[in-house]
C-alpha cells in the first residue's frame, strides 16, 4: 500500500548498469515522486558449477565491481545513490518495497533461464504484496515490437535475419540521459563488495589480470568517442591480429549495459557525418545484428541452446569429466601454439575476438572431442563481454547443434588457423 508521502518507484539495475538511453530510469523519473535505485549482488553468480567452473571469474567480476561503482558514482553526482546489496533478489527485494513503502518495481527483462528464473521468482513474491513488477527490454539495437516479423517466425539463418531487419526496421532513438532524480532518503546506502568477498576461493582469485578494460558507463562512453574519432590508427592498432578483423572492444561494456546498443548506433552516425563512412564502421552494425539475432534466438527456443544435443534429434553426449586435456586447453597448454596463445590471452585479459574464440572452440570441440558445453561454461567464467544468449548461441555453432545448420558446418579448424595467423607470427609473439 501506498504511503501518504506519494508513488515511489523502487528500479532494480541488473545488465543495464547506465543512465543513458534507459527508458527504464526516464519512465521512474516521470511516474513517481521518489525513487530507489538498487543493485544486488547475486551470489549464485559466482558459485561453482558442474562444469569445473566458477560462473563469474576474477577478471570480470572486477569489471563487475567497477561498473556499479561507475553508476553508483553517476547517481551521486545528481544528488542520489545506488543502494547496493548482497543476496537474492527474490527475497531482498520483496523486503525492501514493505521497508520503504514501495508502489511499483522496474526492472529489464532477460532472456536466458537463470535470469529469466529469478524474474518471475520475484514477480510471484511483489504479487502477493499487491505491488507490480514491470519489464522493460533495453538490451538491443532493435526492439522486438520494431522487427519485420513475430518472434516466432524470426529466420534461423542470421544473414536472413540481417537483411529483412536492416530494410524493413528502424532504430529508435536513444532516451534522454536524466540530470536529476528525486531519490528517497536512505542512511545506509550498502558497500560495494570487493572480490575476495565474491570470489571464496582463493585459487580463483589470485590470477595475473593484466586487462586493459575498466568498467562503467564513463569508461565506455569515452572508449566509443575514442574509436570513433580518433582515426584509422587507433582503429587497425585494436585489430588484434589481422587488417580485416577490426575490433572495437566495446563488447564487454555492451554486455553490462554500461553502454547501449542504440548509443553506440547512433554515435556512430554523428561520426559518420562528421568524418565520412569508414569501412570498419560496417563491423559495428554487424557485431550489434549479432547480439540482437542471438537474443532473439533465445526468445524463440528458449534452453535448447543450453542442452548438449543443442537442436540434433540424436547423436552421442560426451561426458563432462575435467580432463587433462580439457584442462590443458584452458591453461593454454596443449601444444598448439595458437590456440595456446589465445587461451593464455584469454585468461590475463579476459577478452579474444571474435576469430580467436571460433578457433579455440573449434580446437576443443574438433580436435580434443570435448563436450563443447565445458567450453561455452569456461567462456562464460572467463569472457569480460559473456552474455548467455552470444556465448551459448556461437559454442552451439561451432558444435554443430546450433539452430542455423549451415552456419555450424562452416568451421574448419585448419582454415580458421591460417585466416587467424597465416604466418605464424602471433603465436610466438605470446610465447615470447
Amino acid at each position: 500500500m501506498a504511503s501518504d508521502m506519494g508513488k515511489k518507484i523502487l528500479v532494480w539495475f541488473r545488465n543495464d548498469l547506465r543512465l543513458h538511453d534507459n527508458e527504464m530510469l526516464v519512465e521512474a523519473i516521470a511516474k513517481a515522486d521518489e525513487i530507489l535505485p538498487v543493485y544486488v549482488f547475486d551470489p549464485r553468480h559466482f558459485e561453482k558449477t558442474q562444469y569445473h567452473t566458477y560462473k563469474t571469474g576474477a577478471i570480470r567480476t572486477k569489471f563487475f565491481i567497477e561498473s556499479v561503482a561507475s553508476l553508483q558514482q553517476s547517481l551521486q553526482a545528481i544528488g542520489g545513490n545506488l543502494l547496493v546489496l548482497q543476496g537474492h533478489p527474490e527475497e531482498v527485494l520483496p523486503a525492501l518495497v514493505v521497508k520503504h513503502d514501495i508502489t511499483e518495481v522496474y526492472h529489464h527483462r532477460e532472456v536466458a533461464s537463470e535470469e529469466t528464473a529469478v524474474s518471475l521468482k520475484l514477480e510471484d513474491a511483489l504479487w502477493k504484496q499487491k505491488v507490480n513488477l514491470k519489464h522493460f527490454i533495453g538490451h538491443t539495437l532493435y526492439n522486438k515490437e520494431d522487427l519485420p516479423f513475430p518472434i516466432k517466425d524470426i529466420p534461423d539463418v542470421f544473414t536472413q535475419f540481417k537483411k529483412k531487419t536492416e530494410r524493413d526496421a528502424v532504430v529508435k532513438p536513444c532516451f534522454p540521459t536524466p540530470s536529476a532524480i528525486s531519490f528517497i532518503s536512505l542512511e545506509d546506502w550498502g558497500a560495494i563488495p570487493s572480490i575476495n568477498e565474491l570470489l571464496q576461493d582463493e585459487a580463483a582469485v589470485i590470477l595475473k589480470i593484466q586487462s586493459e578494460f575498466i568498467g562503467g558507463e564513463k569508461e565506455a562512453l569515452a572508449h566509443l568517442h575514442e574509436y570513433l574519432h580518433a582515426g584509422e590508427g587507433m582503429v587497425l592498432a585494436n585489430a588484434t591480429l589481422k587488417k580485416h578483423e577490426i575490433v572495437s572492444k566495446l563488447s564487454a561494456w555492451l554486455a553490462l549495459g554500461c553502454l547501449s546498443p542504440r548509443e553506440v548506433y547512433w554515435k556512430m552516425k554523428d561520426a559518420e557525418a562528421t568524418h565520412g563512412v569508414r569501412p570498419y564502421f560496417h563491423q559495428i552494425v554487424l557485431g550489434l545484428l549479432w547480439r540482437d539475432y542471438y537474443r532473439f534466438m533465445f526468445k524463440k527456443y528458449g534452453n535448447t541452446f543450453f542442452k548438449p544435443l543443442g537442436f540434433k534429434k540424436d547423436g552421442v553426449s560426451l561426458q563432462l569429466e575435467n580432463t587433462s586435456a580439457l584442462q590443458n586447453w584452458k591453461d593454454g597448454n596443449t601444444g598448439q601454439p595458437l590456440v595456446d596463445a589465445c587461451m593464455q590471452e584469454l585468461n590475463t585479459t579476459g577478452y579474444i575476438n571474435q576469430l580467436a574464440r571460433q578457433l579455440v572452440a573449434t580446437y576443443l570441440v574438433k580436435e580434443l572431442e570435448i563436450n563443447w558445453v565445458l567450453g561455452a561454461a569456461y567462456f562464460e567464467e572467463q569472457l569480460l563481454d559473456y552474455a548467455p544468449a552470444s556465448n551459448w548461441g556461437n559454442w552451439a555453432a561451432v558444435a554443430g547443434v546450433g539452430n542455423d545448420q549451415k552456419l555450424s558446418n562452416s568451421f574448419d579448424f585448419e582454415k580458421l588457423m591460417k585466416i587467424l595467423d597465416p604466418k605464424g607470427a602471433f603465436a610466438q609473439v605470446v610465447r615470447a
